[in-house]
């Protein structure tokens, strides 16, 4: 039976900056797996519509910083790949670009096993570099 799990980008005081609704088929995956399915998601709900802003998890490289809620703004609208910010993400992690949280515990690892339940929570801790050095 699928089932919905909610994912949040959050600072670190909190603060939500993006809710991800992901639907899952199975019951447990890895941290890996889970950061593949999030970023695939929204790679093709960008690439189905038409705006030109592309909130994902890691931006492409082709895209411009704007002040906007640290979203990115494309040039113009072209189809962005998401095998390429796949590995972007799964790379960042690796750097701690971001932390995964689940249930209140950082996961330490790709591999690291997720139980997914209908009490799984899952926030994405997002790094932010400092302007000026």
């Amino acid at each position: 039976m699928p089932m919905i799990l909610t994912i949040t980008d959050e600072n670190f005081s909190g603060q939500v900056l993006n809710k991800v609704l992901l639907e899952l088929q199975q019951e447990s995956l890895t941290v890996k797996d889970l950061i593949v399915k999030r970023v695939t998601h929204e790679v093709q709900q960008f690439n189905s519509r038409s705006e030109a802003v592309y909130n994902g998890l890691v931006q492409p490289e082709a895209a411009e910083v704007t002040l906007n809620n640290y979203q990115h703004k494309l040039k113009k609208h072209k189809q962005i790949d998401a095998e390429a910010q796949c590995y972007r993400a799964l790379e960042a992690f690796t750097k701690n670009g971001f932390f995964v949280i689940v249930n209140d515990r950082q996961a330490e690892s790709l591999e690291e096993e997720i139980l997914v339940a209908s009490f799984t929570k899952v926030s994405f801790i997002k790094i932010m570099s400092l302007v000026g050095g």
